[in-house]
């Protein structure tokens, strides 16, 4: 019998899905998408969605002031607006991967792929557990986010403390991990 801590994580997986990557469903411009929808046509309880938003530990989601919508507040591959500001980053900021994309991000740099923005954390901790999620062979790379700011790139900081950028090229790139 599955537990219910295991059922969450399953639910709020499909959950992360329906928020960032659903191409069938038509979001408005700013991401958020019918609570009704979840509802009625994915199996959601609104307990559930309560449940999901208010444990999960990155605050991936957002209920509308009305708590008729709900969206994720970063990590999209559709194309929305979730109303970030631009915002000045600090000296450094930090991204984890598996050690394999390495080659890769030393050449091209760190892409978005098929997200709206590069991920970025504050701090080598955060940035270590993101790289170890899906590969215990990751590396930390740190950024030199003040000088890429100064240089014309922009940032922004999602209302959950992740940083974003659209790119970030090779030359602001340090290895912290190997």
């Amino acid at each position: 019998m599955e537990s219910q801590t295991t059922h969450l994580i399953k639910r709020g997986k499909k959950l992360s899905y329906l928020l960032r990557h659903d191409k069938s469903y038509n979001f408005d411009e700013h991401g958020w998408r019918e609570v009704s929808n979840l509802v009625a046509n994915h199996g959601f309880t609104m307990e559930e969605l309560l449940e999901i938003v208010a444990t999960n530990n990155k605050q991936r989601y957002e209920f509308s002031e009305d708590m008729k919508f709900i969206r994720a507040r970063q990590g999209h591959s559709i194309k929305v607006d979730v109303e970030l500001a631009e915002s000045v980053p600090p000296d450094v900021l930090y991204h984890g991967t598996p050690k394999e994309n390495l080659p890769s991000i030393l050449d091209k740099g760190i892409c978005k792929m098929s997200r709206n923005h590069v991920h970025l954390s504050d701090t080598i901790e955060t940035a270590s557990k993101v790289g170890a999620r899906r590969e215990k062979d990751f590396i930390v790379l740190s950024v030199k986010a003040k000088q890429m700011h100064e240089d014309g790139f922009v940032f922004y900081l999602s209302r959950n403390q992740v940083w974003l950028t659209e790119y970030v090229p090779a030359k602001y790139l340090v290895i912290i991990t190997q």
